[in-house]
């Protein structure tokens, strides 16, 4: 399977695109985040000026992102010698675009989506895998008898397209139902209206965004029915970090700074997952639009840090190691359920900035 969104990487890359990115609130017109022009303390190589990165998030400004904000505010990536600018997302930005197209040296997005448009072409690898647990669910009323994904044929279901419908595909595929004949697929919005006026019968939804909607809407947990991916089998690990491969080995330093990028990260989601309040002020800093709520922030920073360090919280995970397991199981997946026509690379993922990271 491949979708349009891929097919801008056959002509010159373009930011225009019809993703439709999973993390439900309106964007904020943000500008890019800037880290402060404290000189480096502790950076690995003698440097009068840090060096110039950009790091493009797959959504607007929020807790999904905050181990990165956390490195910024206390100052990890300076201390590495890294001058880094965060670039919010929203639906008009496809990071591997970005990336690819050498306006931004790292991003963040899917691992099914990276391996579908490596199937295009851009030699994008990723360096660290921080989401190891999928967040996204997909949801139903429980008066609906949606119990299993069988039960959706004939369904009006919707999801977001751009690269994060391949879960909810792989699910069809696995239960024999042909996503344009024996449902209705809805490209869903940026709020859960569609699923609280029940105007579809099912809707997609990240355990720290759209579950918390339709939670503080006024509902309860035991009045859905939630189909969890990772229980099916079918879900794709979420927010990793890529790079291109062209710049990574064009310049022995790059692999040096992708190194010390990696290892301020780690630091500021160890942050996040030992000061919980403290991240939430940072996200909610980068608040221009004022669509943010420090309550909705707090439950999205404690069910992001479920999906990095476990359920319970294990202190001892090793963030960003993408163990190969887990990389077949994705690669296989994506496979067998159409999201790539041919076996995927192992040169999809590397595990040598990491080991440079955490040594």
């Amino acid at each position: 399977m491949q979708t349009r969104r891929f097919l801008a990487f056959v002509s010159a890359v373009a930011l225009a695109a019809m993703a439709l990115v999973a993390c439900g609130q309106a964007a904020p017109a943000a500008a890019p985040t800037s880290a402060p022009a404290a000189q480096p303390t502790s950076a690995p190589a003698a440097s009068a000026q840090p060096d110039a990165v950009r790091l493009q998030l797959k959504w607007v400004a929020q807790a999904q992102f905050a181990g990165y904000y956390a490195a910024l505010e206390q100052g990890y990536y300076a201390e590495e010698g890294l001058a880094v600018t965060i670039q919010p997302g929203g639906p008009d930005i496809v990071p591997e675009q970005v990336v690819a197209s050498g306006q931004a040296e790292f991003g963040i997005d899917w691992l099914a989506s990276l391996l579908a448009t490596r199937e295009q072409g851009a030699p994008l690898v990723n360096i660290a895998q921080v989401y190891t647990r999928a967040g996204m669910r997909q949801l139903s009323w429980k008066d609906s008898n949606l119990a299993s994904p069988a039960d959706l044929k004939g369904k009006k279901v919707a999801v977001w397209f751009g690269g994060n419908e391949y879960n909810l595909l792989a699910t069809l595929s696995k239960y024999n139902l042909n996503k344009d004949s024996d449902l209705t697929l809805v490209q869903q919005p940026f709020d859960m209206n569609l699923l609280l006026n029940k105007e579809v019968d099912s809707a997609a939804a990240m355990t720290y965004n759209e579950l918390y909607q339709v939670l503080s809407a006024g509902h309860t947990i035991e009045e859905l029915n939630i189909l969890d991916y990772n229980a099916e089998g079918t879900a794709m690990p979420e927010d990793g970090i890529f790079v291109s491969a062209d710049w990574l080995n064009a310049d022995a330093k790059n692999k040096e700074i992708a190194a010390r990028f990696l290892r301020a990260s780690f630091k500021g989601w160890a942050f996040c997952r030992d000061n919980v309040d403290a991240c939430v002020e940072f996200v909610l800093k980068q608040d221009s639009g004022g669509v943010m709520t420090r309550e909705a922030q707090a439950w999205q920073m404690q069910e992001v840090n479920k999906l990095i360090w476990g359920d319970p919280i294990d202190p001892n995970t090793k963030i960003g190691y993408l163990e190969p397991d887990l990389f077949k199981f994705a690669a296989d997946t994506a496979l067998q359920f159409g999201v790539i026509t041919q076996p995927a690379s192992q040169e999809a993922y590397t595990h040598e900035i990491w080991e440079m990271a955490t040594k």
